[in-house]
């Protein structure tokens, strides 16, 4: 892979055949995913819309089918894109700090692995609440900002082989309590979980690089390390309205 400065975006572009190796560099990511898909509710009536920002290759698409959304995966990289947009979603190239999307357009919002990434962590939230309809859910996970998680995901992840060297800037990585605050401006109240891989699945997959079922992601007594995120944004008055006559058209 060329050398690049951490976090740099293009490393994406270097590494797009990973995408749908399940027992590949990002084999992780793929356990994620089920976990994230795992708190999202079936659609609650047609025409439902689900935006996946930072959707890379589309890893979410699967555990979606038969919830009943309209997918909508974002992403900066088109080489990623071309990977999910045959996964039944609708690919649409754009920055999460910019989402290509009308306001309140989304009645579901997910942000996996992405917000560690973003350099405007604030703008990101301000777009992802934007888009998200009064009522709506936003589902996300990410990376602490912690001494063990920097030890975890970059000195032993990259030596070890569970993140690609310089794929994360530790300086990125988001402490909950200002990822709840960032959220709370915005009317979504977020509530926060710490997860982590089983250790059996972890161990199969390190050492035997073989692909991992059943619940390789499990919740964790603390957030210190990996962390999920649920929340809703608050209706308000104008909201409220708006969502009661949709029901009753619905």
């Amino acid at each position: 892979m060329r050398s690049m400065p951490r976090n740099d975006p293009r490393q994406y572009d270097d590494l797009v055949t990973e995408w749908w190796r399940p027992a590949g560099t990002f084999a992780i990511l793929h356990w994620l995913a089920a976990a994230r898909a795992a708190l999202i509710p079936p659609a609650s009536g047609p025409g439902r819309v689900l935006v996946d920002a930072g959707c890379g290759g589309g890893l979410l698409a699967p555990h979606l089918r038969g919830k009943g959304y309209r997918h909508i995966g974002v992403d900066l990289r088109h080489a990623g894109l071309r990977q999910a947009a045959p996964r039944g979603m609708t690919a649409v190239n754009g920055d999460v700090t910019a989402l290509p999307l009308a306001a309140r357009s989304a009645d579901v919002v997910v942000a996996g692995e992405i917000l560690e990434h973003v350099t405007d962590l604030p703008g990101t939230v301000a777009e992802l609440c934007r888009v998200l309809r009064p009522g709506g859910l936003v589902v996300l996970d990410t990376i602490n900002d912690t001494a063990l998680a920097r030890l975890i995901t970059v000195t032993l992840g990259e030596r070890f082989g569970v993140a690609p060297v310089g794929l994360h800037d530790p300086a990125l990585f988001v402490p909950p309590r200002r990822l709840v605050a960032e959220f709370a401006r915005h009317g979504v109240t977020l509530k926060v979980r710490g997860v982590r891989p089983s250790m059996r699945g972890l161990f199969r997959w390190l050492a035997l690089r073989r692909e991992v079922s059943g619940r390789p992601i499990v919740p964790a007594p603390s957030t210190a390390v990996l962390y999920q995120g649920i929340g809703s944004k608050s209706l308000g008055i104008e909201g409220r309205d708006r969502y009661t006559r949709e029901r009753h058209a619905g």
